[in-house]
């Protein structure tokens, strides 16, 4: 049993590393300004031009295609690699994601076949499309079993009539993976069905959005008579509910994996602010209340951790249902960062909830980030339902 990062990731990480110093860090203000001043618009919280740079640059020096597969182009290091680069992006606030983003190119890889490869997988690979998943609606946020848009075959065509809520990306995705049921009294169990849907498809419309906390800012998306052929079925039709819950696995585990970063940013932040700040004659760092807040979070961080790179490496090693770890990872992440954030806060005071610091804005995201994906009342049940039903795991 080795704990020891493979020296290619650790190269990779300190390669993000120090990218996230010298042009992540620097944009911080500017997002900070811009998500205070926009309101209820959904203007993105980076400029196009910064992101176009900051893009460029991560692709000069290799950060692009982490975990595509090498057949197309990609250096193949795998989900463990991703999550690390990711961790170390998130030492930032700037919302800023190596391409191409892990969830849809997980499920696209598994499940794009023929012209869809072309299509869609590869011009997304190159970071020439983006994508959204269509999942959430009313009445069907955490319990995906329970959507109601619908596809019937009508004259050798597929028809999809509904409403989504809650879709992050999708006024500026170029496609949309949608997920509707095709067989109504099948549901989970054989009658979802994923689609590949282009945004500018007639009866497609996104009328309104959710401004929400932080860089947050959802959409709905309507379908109306959307007319789609047999070539826009994503895997097998009435399969889709195993696929998409492993690619919401995926989504959890990089979720936990930018609480880690965002974590340990904070902790950085409060030892730096504890060994320089004095208060009645002493350093910050002399009082145990300090010394159990840096102790608490710094065990916890580690543990997480430890569970992280733990589920990437089964994803690694070909593990085909990760659901249950995939909730674990993001409960215990999601609530990690909401206590260093609280406590980060706590220690500076009222500096800490200005917007000087990047502590108030990591704060306020954090309390989105229990809720998102699943709230983790739901990831607890998703736990104890495994557990009751199978038993402790073995070995």
């Amino acid at each position: 049993m080795n704990f020891e990062l493979p020296d290619t990731v650790r190269m990779i990480r300190d390669t993000v590393r120090d990218f996230t110093r010298r042009e992540l860090i620097p944009h911080e203000a500017l997002v900070v300004r811009r998500e205070a001043e926009r309101g209820l618009r959904d203007d993105p919280l980076l400029p196009e031009e910064v992101e176009h740079e900051l893009q460029h640059k991560a692709r000069m020096i290799g950060l692009w295609g982490i975990d595509v597969p090498q057949e197309f182009g990609g250096q193949a290091l795998g989900m463990l690699a991703k999550c690390v680069v990711t961790e170390q992006l998130k030492h930032s606030i700037v919302p800023f994601v190596a391409p191409p983003d892990s969830p849809n190119l997980y499920l696209l890889n598994d499940q794009c076949r023929g012209a869809q490869i072309d299509k869609y997988l590869l011009p997304y690979l190159r970071g020439e499309k983006k994508s959204c998943i269509a999942l959430s609606e009313e009445g069907a946020g955490s319990d995906a079993a329970g959507i109601r848009t619908s596809a019937e075959r009508r004259n050798g065509k597929w028809v999809i009539n509904g409403a989504k809520m809650w879709i992050s990306h999708a006024r500026r995705a170029h496609f949309m993976i949608v997920v509707a049921l095709t067989d109504p009294a099948k549901g989970a169990r054989g009658g979802m069905t994923a689609f590949l849907v282009d945004r500018e498809t007639p009866g497609v419309s996104i009328p309104g959005s959710y401004p929400m906390i932080g860089e947050y800012h959802p959409y709905q998306v309507f379908f109306d008579n959307v007319e789609l052929g047999d070539g826009q079925v994503l895997g097998e039709v009435g399969q889709a509910f195993i696929p998409i819950t492993n690619r919401l696995g995926v989504r959890r585990l990089d979720i936990a994996s930018r609480c880690l970063g965002l974590a340990q940013r904070c902790l950085q932040m409060m030892i730096e602010q504890a060994n320089t700040r004095k208060t009645f004659g002493a350093l910050l760092a002399d009082r145990q209340a300090i010394q159990w807040m840096i102790a608490d979070s710094w065990q916890e961080l580690e543990m997480v951790r430890l569970q992280v790179y733990q589920l990437a490496w089964k994803i690694d090693q070909g593990a085909q249902d990760f659901r249950r770890d995939g909730s674990m990872v993001k409960v215990q992440a999601t609530e990690l960062i909401a206590r260093v954030a609280d406590r980060a806060i706590q220690l500076f005071g009222g500096m800490g909830l200005s917007k000087e610091l990047p502590l108030e804005y990591i704060a306020r995201s954090a309390r989105v980030l229990r809720i998102v994906e699943g709230p983790s009342e739901v990831h607890r049940w998703v736990i104890a339902r495994d557990l009751l039903k199978n038993g402790l795991p073995q070995g």
